[in-house]
């Protein structure tokens, strides 16, 4: 039986979170716990990249991480961002996340459907004459620019923030006591490693959110037992919950 789960992220703002209502529901209890931390880069070090935030007429948003640090280097830069500027969103999650610092408006914010890139490449196409920006964590690969680059859209990229491992105490180790372990990206996978090199999955079940996320997990020669999201389940809550369900 499932009955201690240890979500790596932080503890929801609200109440009303669906892992609440799991909680209730399965009489399992949820722990937060982000593996990882992220910072921002300073301005210096975002000029240093030779990159201009009015040069792009819409950005690439992978993750509200992103969202963050880009107008939180608008505002370092004194930077106003134009009206017309156009959002593109991995998901709607994430678009929605927009609405912090901006009015949200489907005219401009737009999401794709499946969490990737491709996902999200037909809306672009829509709009091939803009000149997207994509922030990105000092930790990432290619393959954004590589499929932009193959459907021959204008863009650039850029570092905005960096993801940094977010250590267990002494404490946290030795109370390491959970059924089951939710990791949302590679660096989350890999900083369990950091912290517990020794690490044994044994009865451990791993849910990974994300197919980079899938991949570190079996890079690090661990099981993974349940993966989101899925055309079933577009969410970790939603296959958490049918994962659950199964289980009973």
């Amino acid at each position: 039986m499932i009955k201690k789960i240890l979500i790596s992220q932080p503890k929801p703002a609200s109440d009303k979170s669906p892992y609440y209502d799991i909680a209730r529901e399965y009489g399992t209890e949820m722990v937060f716990r982000p593996f990882f931390k992220v910072e921002g880069i300073s301005s210096k070090e975002f000029r240093q990249q030779k990159i201009s935030l009015l040069d792009h007429t819409a950005v690439v948003f992978t993750s509200r991480h992103a969202i963050d640090n880009y107008f939180k280097l608008a505002k370092e830069l004194r930077i106003t961002i134009p009206e017309d500027m156009k959002y593109f969103c991995l998901i709607e999650t994430v678009a929605l996340y927009i609405q912090k610092y901006v009015q949200y408006r489907k005219r401009k914010v737009f999401f794709g459907t499946n969490g990737k890139i491709d996902g999200l490449i037909p809306l672009m196409l829509k709009h091939k004459n803009e000149k997207y920006l994509v922030p990105l964590s000092s930790v990432h690969n290619d393959d954004i620019k590589n499929v932009l680059d193959n459907k021959k859209l204008k863009h650039s990229e850029c570092v905005m923030y960096s993801t940094v491992s977010n250590d267990f105490s002494a404490a946290e180790k030795t109370a390491f006591d959970y059924d089951m372990v939710v990791f949302f990206s590679p660096t989350g996978v890999k900083a369990l490693k950091k912290n517990f090199p020794d690490f044994e999955q044994g009865d451990i079940k791993i849910a990974a959110f994300g197919p980079a996320t899938a991949k570190e997990v079996e890079a690090q020669g661990l099981h993974i037992d349940l993966v989101a999201p899925s055309k079933e389940y577009p969410s970790m809550t939603a296959a958490l919950k049918a994962y659950l369900e199964a289980q009973k």
